[in-house]
């Protein structure tokens, strides 16, 4: 069933209206800090919960257990739930997180300030993703205002806020799953481009330490050098990341499987031999392979470069592992809608793609549930400063995402 046009005219007309406000609350998610590390983002939990209130929205508030949040490299999580029943119908989520990535150096702006300039709101999270917090409350918001003028509508809508997808996920939607808070029909799960996401990489993380015998730097010899082993494993492991774009994937949008060490830290000070040095590497997942090959294949090459190091031990721990995002049964027909709906209010056509960064939408996907990847955001991740200086959203693009969601919504609950 589609609605007539006017259904869709008062939606965007009530989007319009509240558009103001809409970026003011952006502004304000923006300017209230939720860098992770260090993951401690109940006080922002709690800001956009009263924004919600403000909005006259029931909110949930699920603070979870500080042990298990430490376990999962959180300081404090709180997740937020917004349920909205209009009726008996499909129940529809929609997934935000509000966590980001620290600033950094190199801004023109403060990264805390949700400046407005030439057409574009600027700060850490305004494109990934604080934007979609309000892309999609504001959309509900319209959805809310048509069905009280009126329009029928059947089913239920959720917003589910969550503050650790930087971390892997799993005290956000994995909690909001495991726990059976919520089991949807159908997710939209934030994006950061105008496009609509289908598929993603999954991640690994491994930190890898080696172990040495400290010495005095005047008797090198009676000791063994963590930093000079690692000396040799560091080229072993780029010599295994140049093979990778031999790998190419399938998916439209995502090239090939990426290596990066990431971090590195070691010695103890500049006149002892150091004991021990340790590195984290990040290996992407494309959907073609399968993780615990993947594991298992980089654990054997950081071992056989090692092998022959005397006076070293390599200890290897798993960090992360994130499963790339596929279609779940029933998520073709929900990404063509969103297409469909997307292009119609951009005027040109908006096409599903895979992107090589792994984001909490695969966790519904894994579920078993329909899920899809849209919000606001440029043409790319790229234009937007994603997880770089100057992070950005285009305030057209903002309005005309939630005009989308809105529409979805409308198509979704008059089935």
């Amino acid at each position: 069933m589609t609605y007539p046009l006017s259904a869709r005219d008062t939606l965007r007309q009530v989007i319009d209206t509240r558009f103001d406000e809409q970026v003011g609350t952006l502004a304000q998610l923006v300017q209230c800090p939720s860098d992770n590390p260090p993951g401690d983002c109940a006080a922002h939990a709690e800001l956009t919960a009263r924004l919600l209130e403000a909005m006259e929205f029931e909110v949930e508030r699920h603070a979870l257990p500080a042990e298990f949040a430490a376990a999962h490299g959180m300081r404090s999580v709180t997740n937020l739930i917004v349920r909205e029943r209009f009726g008996d119908g499909p129940v529809v989520a929609l997934n935000a997180h509000g966590d980001v990535v620290p600033p950094g150096a190199g801004w023109s702006v403060d990264p805390y300030g949700g400046e407005v300039r030439d057409g574009w709101l600027y700060g850490r999270g305004a494109a990934v993703s604080k934007s979609d917090f309000t892309t999609y409350a504001f959309a509900l918001r319209a959805l809310k205002q048509l069905h009280a003028a009126g329009t029928p509508l059947a089913g239920t809508v959720e917003l589910h806020l969550t503050y650790d997808e930087e971390t892997g996920g799993m005290t956000g939607p994995g909690w909001i799953l495991s726990q059976g808070l919520s089991r949807p029909d159908y997710v939209l799960s934030a994006a950061f481009s105008h496009h609509v996401v289908v598929a993603h990489n999954g991640c690994l993380h491994l930190e890898v330490t080696l172990r040495g015998k400290s010495a005095h730097a005047a008797r090198p010899d009676t000791g063994h050098d963590a930093i000079e082993a690692a000396a040799t494993l560091l080229p072993a492991l780029y010599r295994y990341r140049d093979t990778l774009a031999g790998r190419p994937s399938q998916t439209p949008g995502i090239t090939h499987p990426t290596l990066v060490v990431g971090l590195i830290h070691g010695g103890i000070n500049t006149n002892v031999v150091a004991d021990a040095l340790s590195l984290r590497i990040d290996r992407r997942i494309v959907p073609e392979e399968v993780p615990e090959a993947v594991e298992a294949e980089l654990r054997g090459v950081i071992e056989d470069a090692c092998r022959d190091l005397s006076g070293i031990t390599v200890e290897i721990r798993r960090i992360l592992l994130a499963r790339p995002f596929a279609p779940a049964p029933g998520a073709q027909a929900l990404a063509d809608l969103m297409c469909r709906e997307a292009s119609a209010v951009m005027g040109k056509p908006v096409t599903p793609i895979g992107v090589p960064l792994y984001t909490d939408a695969r966790l519904y996907s894994e579920a078993g549930i329909p899920t899809v990847m849209y919000g606001a955001g440029p043409q790319t991740l790229l234009e937007a400063n994603g997880h770089r200086a100057d992070e950005r959203v285009p305030l057209d693009e903002l309005r005309k995402a939630t005009v989308v969601v809105a529409n979805t919504l409308l198509e979704l609950l008059s089935r």
